[in-house]
């Protein structure tokens, strides 16, 4: 498989007072393309903060960082926001959506800041949402939605743009344990049809659904196994 994403000693520090956190020290990894994979650890792991490096939400302090063979550790803001809105789809656990927008014009959001005309915008929409099993539900506001349909419609808006990645953080968090599994049967069929797929939890159950578990501690890669 063809590689997706490469880090090279990857670390983050803050300043915190007269005291430095390192919340990520000399991370080097290697994820290829249609690969699913779970990254876990402990509160204080660095998890969270190397979710947010690879998804061009923060800059690493030291190390480079490579996606698609580009080195995104030395960009400008512009382009960052550029590259999360081509190259990467997210999933958070809040599921961010309008609540007075219809299930569709959610997942238009992301065609919208990338100009998309709204004739084009409305059939990916709805593409998208039939890949996940809500196209019934276009029309319905989030709010009338129950917490699974939600995050199906934000798993929808994460696809709609054809993303190099998907990144969902704590996906299932704030569902039920039946809802949770069938987001999961979803993240499940979207690897198979060739997605690629990174999901942060805290959750063995959750991370057991991925087909690769890397495990970090105090900022380091604890271990890195094919599941």
């Amino acid at each position: 498989m063809e590689q997706l994403i490469k880090t090279v000693n990857l670390s983050k520090r803050y300043e915190l007072g007269t005291q430095e956190v390192r919340a990520l020290d000399s991370v080097s990894i290697e994820i290829r393309r249609n690969e699913f994979v779970a990254i876990m650890g402990p509160s204080g792991s660095g998890k969270s903060t190397l979710m947010n490096l690879l998804g061009c939400l923060d800059t690493a302090t030291e190390g480079d960082y490579f996606l698609n063979g580009k080195n995104v550790s030395v960009l400008s803001e512009d382009e960052l926001a550029e590259i999360r809105n081509k190259e990467i789809g997210f999933v958070f656990q809040t599921f961010n959506l309008m609540p007075r927008l219809r299930a569709e014009e959610n997942v238009e959001l992301p065609l919208v800041y990338a100009g998309v005309h709204p004739r084009e915008r409305k059939v990916k929409a709805l593409q998208a949402l039939e890949q996940v099993d809500l196209s019934k539900r276009a029309k319905h506001k989030s709010n009338e939605l129950s917490g699974g349909e939600r995050q199906r419609v934000a798993i929808a808006r994460a696809l709609v743009n054809d993303p190099s990645i998907i990144l969902a953080d704590e996906p299932t968090g704030n569902l039920d344990s039946r809802s949770g599994k069938d987001i999961m049967a979803i993240f499940s069929k979207l690897h198979e049809q060739g997605q690629t797929i990174i999901i942060v939890t805290h959750e063995r159950e959750i991370a057991d659904c991925a087909r690769r578990l890397i495990l970090l501690r105090d900022g380091k890669v604890e271990q890195d196994t094919v599941t």
